[in-house]
């Protein structure tokens, strides 16, 4: 019977062992965050978005479909516009994150509106306002692709894209509004697109502006 009792026992320690110490799942990650460089320690599944909203502070960047669908979470990494709630923050290590808190430049009497942002408010381009800042950076990083001469589905083969309304509702159309005021966002790019400066905000500074169906 002892001898049962000892071999039961010891099956139970082969059935049960000892489990493995547990591994880190959290790393350091420093980001340049609208200007200001950042460094979190963050689990390795937190997203740019849930950084940006839950360690961060800057609630103006939205969760929306949280699938990447919808467009609300848009930011500017390292210049290029990106649906933040699908980057894992681990895997942006020394990126600069532009969200829409940073697009405005600070003056000495206050922050001056980016011109996207004062297109916005000139041609009452919002109604909710939920999709807006993710409408605006994207809008910024837009300009920039059509600065640079980047075609898209609806661009004429072999010609440089002009500042259409075409072209903006095609290289919009992942940023969603509920509410309908797509009109007036195609119109608030446009004039955004129009004005003098630097409404793509390239960090170069280069002062090029598009009319429409021009070649820049």
């Amino acid at each position: 019977m002892a001898g049962k009792g000892a071999r039961a026992g010891s099956t139970r320690q082969r059935a049960h062992p000892e489990a493995p110490p547990r591994a880190e799942h959290r790393s350091a990650v420093t980001l340049r965050v609208n200007g200001e460089e950042r460094t979190l320690t963050l689990d390795h599944r937190t997203t740019v978005l849930d950084t940006l909203r839950e360690h961060l502070g800057l609630f103006g960047t939205k969760k929306g479909c949280d699938h990447g669908q919808c467009g609300s979470c848009t930011v500017l990494i390292d210049g290029r516009r990106a649906n933040s709630c699908l980057l894992l923050a681990v895997a942006q290590d020394g990126a600069r994150i532009t969200t829409v808190e940073g697009l405005a430049a600070p003056g000495p009497g206050g922050e001056t509106l980016h011109p996207v942002q004062q297109a916005f408010l000139d041609h009452d381009a919002l109604q909710c306002g939920y999709c807006t800042p993710g409408q605006i950076c994207s809008a910024v990083g837009m300009l920039g692709e059509l600065a640079a001469g980047h075609p898209s589905l609806v661009t004429a083969p072999g010609s440089r894209p002009g500042l259409t309304a075409e072209e903006i509702r095609e290289r919009m159309s992942g940023n969603l509004c509920r509410c309908g005021a797509y009109a007036h966002i195609v119109a608030a790019v446009q004039d955004a697109g129009r004005a003098p400066g630097d409404a793509a905000g390239r960090p170069d500074g280069d002062p090029r502006h598009l009319q429409d169906g021009a070649t820049p």
